[in-house]
């Protein structure tokens, strides 16, 4: 019972133009992303303020509900709209994207009676890349943006979630490379070659 929001809102302003359809190996990184998480989900849908690039690809797209409140505004759209009590939310730029890893989160979610769980790394909480309770996440963080909180992790405290472990994380993505964000031409280039070594997934 697991909806899947796609981010596709970003302004892409380092990669000179829509990250989202930047061809890799050959189709549009927001397709490679769908492709390998869509299995897990009851539906899928893109968040993007403009929908018009996204048409072709065939799933439904919502713009943000309240624009302007950056990454908290697009999980606030993500859990207002979802249909199915558990929310996973990926981010369009990560190529590498872990289907084991949102399985995971979303198992300890259920098993551990949490609302959130949030892959760490080392540069911190991965927040793009987690599944979220609806119920009881979707309060929490409409309290935080009245508050004027921006910071996807500026509610945490209101609710019941833990961390998916870097050592975890290693043990579902053995090369470390889910959480990749693809901001520039360079690093779409190196993410290509990442992809096409043979032990790629």
């Amino acid at each position: 019972m697991l909806s899947l929001f796609v981010q596709a809102g970003g302004k892409s302003q380092r990669m000179g133009f829509n990250k989202a359809l930047a061809s890799f190996l050959g189709e549009p990184m927001i397709r490679r992303v769908i492709r390998r998480v869509e299995g897990l989900a009851d539906e899928v849908i893109i968040v993007a303020n403009d929908p018009q690039p996204y048409l072709e690809l065939g799933y439904p797209i919502i713009a943000d509900r309240i624009p302007g409140m950056g990454a908290l505004g697009g999980l606030y759209t993500a859990l207002s709209y979802a249909r199915y009590p558990y929310v996973g939310v990926v981010a369009c730029d990560m190529p590498f994207v872990s289907a084991a890893l949102l399985r995971e989160a979303q198992n300890r979610l259920l098993q551990d009676d949490l609302d959130a769980v949030i892959p760490q790394s080392p540069e911190g909480l991965e927040p793009f890349h987690a599944v979220y309770r609806r119920e009881t996440c979707l309060p929490a963080v409409e309290r935080a943006l009245a508050r004027g909180e921006r910071r996807m992790i500026s509610w945490l405290s209101e609710v019941r979630w833990q961390p998916l472990r870097w050592d975890e994380v290693c043990r579902l993505d053995q090369r470390g490379l889910a959480f990749l964000n693809v901001n520039t031409p360079d690093e779409l280039a190196l993410a290509e070659r990442l992809a096409q070594e043979t032990y790629s997934e």
